[in-house]
Protein backbone atom coordinates (compact mmCIF):
# COMPACT_ATOMS: atom_id res chain seq x y z
CA UNK A 1 0.00 0.00 0.00
CA UNK A 2 1.25 3.58 -1.07
CA UNK A 3 1.44 5.61 1.91
CA UNK A 4 1.95 9.42 2.72
CA UNK A 5 5.36 8.42 3.48
CA UNK A 6 6.17 7.52 0.18
CA UNK A 7 4.76 10.38 -1.99
CA UNK A 8 5.65 13.07 0.56
CA UNK A 9 8.09 15.60 -0.32
CA UNK A 10 10.29 15.54 2.83
CA UNK A 11 12.44 19.00 1.90
CA UNK A 12 9.65 21.31 3.29
CA UNK A 13 9.38 24.92 2.82
CA UNK A 14 7.98 26.58 5.44
CA UNK A 15 7.20 30.26 6.72
CA UNK A 16 6.70 31.89 9.88
CA UNK A 17 3.28 33.79 11.18
CA UNK A 18 5.79 37.13 10.91
CA UNK A 19 6.24 36.43 7.42
CA UNK A 20 5.63 39.12 4.30
CA UNK A 21 3.09 37.99 2.49
CA UNK A 22 4.78 39.22 -0.44
CA UNK A 23 8.06 37.09 0.48
CA UNK A 24 5.66 34.29 0.82
CA UNK A 25 3.80 34.59 -2.57
CA UNK A 26 7.39 35.05 -3.88
CA UNK A 27 8.22 31.71 -2.27
CA UNK A 28 5.18 30.13 -4.03
CA UNK A 29 6.06 31.43 -7.64
CA UNK A 30 9.39 30.63 -7.17
CA UNK A 31 9.30 27.39 -5.89
CA UNK A 32 5.91 26.23 -7.91
CA UNK A 33 3.72 25.08 -5.34
CA UNK A 34 0.73 25.97 -3.80
CA UNK A 35 1.06 25.73 -0.29
CA UNK A 36 3.46 26.97 2.56
CA UNK A 37 2.93 25.38 6.44
CA UNK A 38 3.53 28.28 8.43
CA UNK A 39 5.40 27.28 11.94
CA UNK A 40 6.66 29.23 14.62
CA UNK A 41 10.17 29.19 15.98
CA UNK A 42 9.57 25.96 17.90
CA UNK A 43 8.73 24.13 14.17
CA UNK A 44 5.36 23.46 15.73
CA UNK A 45 2.74 23.97 13.23
CA UNK A 46 0.36 26.65 12.94
CA UNK A 47 -1.30 27.11 9.57
CA UNK A 48 -0.62 26.98 6.11
CA UNK A 49 -0.45 29.54 3.74
CA UNK A 50 -1.84 29.13 -0.43
CA UNK A 51 -2.45 30.60 -3.12
CA UNK A 52 -5.52 30.69 -2.25
CA UNK A 53 -5.29 33.15 0.70
CA UNK A 54 -2.97 35.35 -1.17
CA UNK A 55 -5.77 35.74 -3.95
CA UNK A 56 -8.23 37.38 -1.51
CA UNK A 57 -6.14 40.48 -1.10
CA UNK A 58 -7.44 41.14 -4.94
CA UNK A 59 -11.35 40.41 -4.33
CA UNK A 60 -13.78 43.11 -4.42
CA UNK A 61 -14.66 43.87 -0.81
CA UNK A 62 -17.83 41.97 0.20
CA UNK A 63 -20.95 43.36 1.27
CA UNK A 64 -22.82 41.86 3.59
CA UNK A 65 -26.39 40.15 1.76
CA UNK A 66 -29.55 40.90 4.07
CA UNK A 67 -33.33 41.21 3.60
CA UNK A 68 -35.93 43.25 5.51
CA UNK A 69 -38.46 41.22 7.59
CA UNK A 70 -41.59 43.17 9.26
CA UNK A 71 -38.68 46.73 9.31
CA UNK A 72 -36.14 44.58 10.73
CA UNK A 73 -32.53 44.12 9.38
CA UNK A 74 -31.82 40.12 9.32
CA UNK A 75 -28.33 39.70 7.98
CA UNK A 76 -27.67 36.81 5.81
CA UNK A 77 -23.73 36.55 6.37
CA UNK A 78 -22.06 36.46 9.65
CA UNK A 79 -20.13 39.98 10.76
CA UNK A 80 -17.45 37.69 12.10
CA UNK A 81 -16.78 35.81 7.99
CA UNK A 82 -17.30 39.41 6.77
CA UNK A 83 -14.56 40.60 8.88
CA UNK A 84 -12.21 37.72 8.08
CA UNK A 85 -11.94 38.31 4.84
CA UNK A 86 -11.44 41.65 4.86
CA UNK A 87 -8.74 40.79 7.28
CA UNK A 88 -7.47 38.55 4.62
CA UNK A 89 -7.55 41.56 1.84
CA UNK A 90 -5.48 43.83 4.08
CA UNK A 91 -2.85 40.97 5.24
CA UNK A 92 0.47 42.30 5.52
CA UNK A 93 1.97 38.79 7.91
CA UNK A 94 1.10 35.52 7.09
CA UNK A 95 -0.70 35.17 10.44
CA UNK A 96 -3.47 37.58 9.08
CA UNK A 97 -4.14 35.70 5.73
CA UNK A 98 -2.96 31.75 6.45
CA UNK A 99 -5.83 28.97 7.36
CA UNK A 100 -5.34 27.57 10.61
CA UNK A 101 -8.52 25.29 10.49
CA UNK A 102 -6.21 22.46 9.09
CA UNK A 103 -6.55 19.33 7.54
CA UNK A 104 -3.64 16.78 7.99
CA UNK A 105 -2.49 13.36 7.78
CA UNK A 106 -0.09 11.00 9.52
CA UNK A 107 3.02 9.33 7.67
CA UNK A 108 0.89 5.95 7.24
CA UNK A 109 -2.06 7.48 5.80
CA UNK A 110 -3.23 5.64 2.62
CA UNK A 111 -3.00 6.82 -1.16
CA UNK A 112 -6.57 6.10 -1.29
CA UNK A 113 -7.54 8.20 2.04
CA UNK A 114 -5.30 10.92 0.94
CA UNK A 115 -6.79 11.39 -2.44
CA UNK A 116 -10.38 11.46 -0.96
CA UNK A 117 -9.35 13.98 1.82
CA UNK A 118 -8.31 16.34 -0.90
CA UNK A 119 -11.18 15.98 -2.89
CA UNK A 120 -13.74 16.29 -0.27
CA UNK A 121 -12.10 19.21 1.27
CA UNK A 122 -10.76 20.57 -2.06
CA UNK A 123 -7.19 20.62 -1.04
CA UNK A 124 -4.31 21.20 -2.95
CA UNK A 125 -1.59 20.84 -0.18
CA UNK A 126 -1.64 18.44 2.93
CA UNK A 127 0.80 18.71 5.74
CA UNK A 128 2.57 15.24 6.93
CA UNK A 129 2.48 14.94 10.19
CA UNK A 130 4.64 12.12 12.58
CA UNK A 131 4.26 12.32 16.17
CA UNK A 132 2.79 15.92 15.82
CA UNK A 133 5.90 16.62 14.12
CA UNK A 134 5.77 18.07 10.28
CA UNK A 135 7.92 15.77 8.55
CA UNK A 136 6.54 16.14 5.04
CA UNK A 137 3.69 17.69 2.28
CA UNK A 138 2.16 16.50 -0.49
CA UNK A 139 0.55 18.25 -3.18
CA UNK A 140 -1.92 17.98 -6.09
CA UNK A 141 1.17 16.91 -8.41
CA UNK A 142 2.56 14.09 -5.76
CA UNK A 143 -0.81 12.28 -6.00
CA UNK A 144 -0.51 12.91 -10.23
CA UNK A 145 2.81 11.08 -10.14
CA UNK A 146 1.30 7.81 -8.65
CA UNK A 147 -1.01 7.66 -11.96
CA UNK A 148 2.24 7.72 -14.17
CA UNK A 149 4.50 4.62 -14.48
CA UNK A 150 7.80 4.93 -12.87
CA UNK A 151 6.34 7.92 -10.79
CA UNK A 152 6.73 10.14 -13.09
CA UNK A 153 10.39 11.20 -12.03
CA UNK A 154 11.46 12.64 -15.77
CA UNK A 155 9.16 15.58 -14.65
Amino acid sequence: MTTARDIMTKDVITVYPDTEIAQAALLLLEKHINGLPVVDRDGSLKGIICQSDLMAQQEKIPLPSFFVLLDGIIPLSSPKQIEKEIQKMAAIKVAEAMTTDLVTVDVQTGLEDIATLMVKNNIHTLPVLENGFLVGIIGMEDILRTIIPGGGKQY
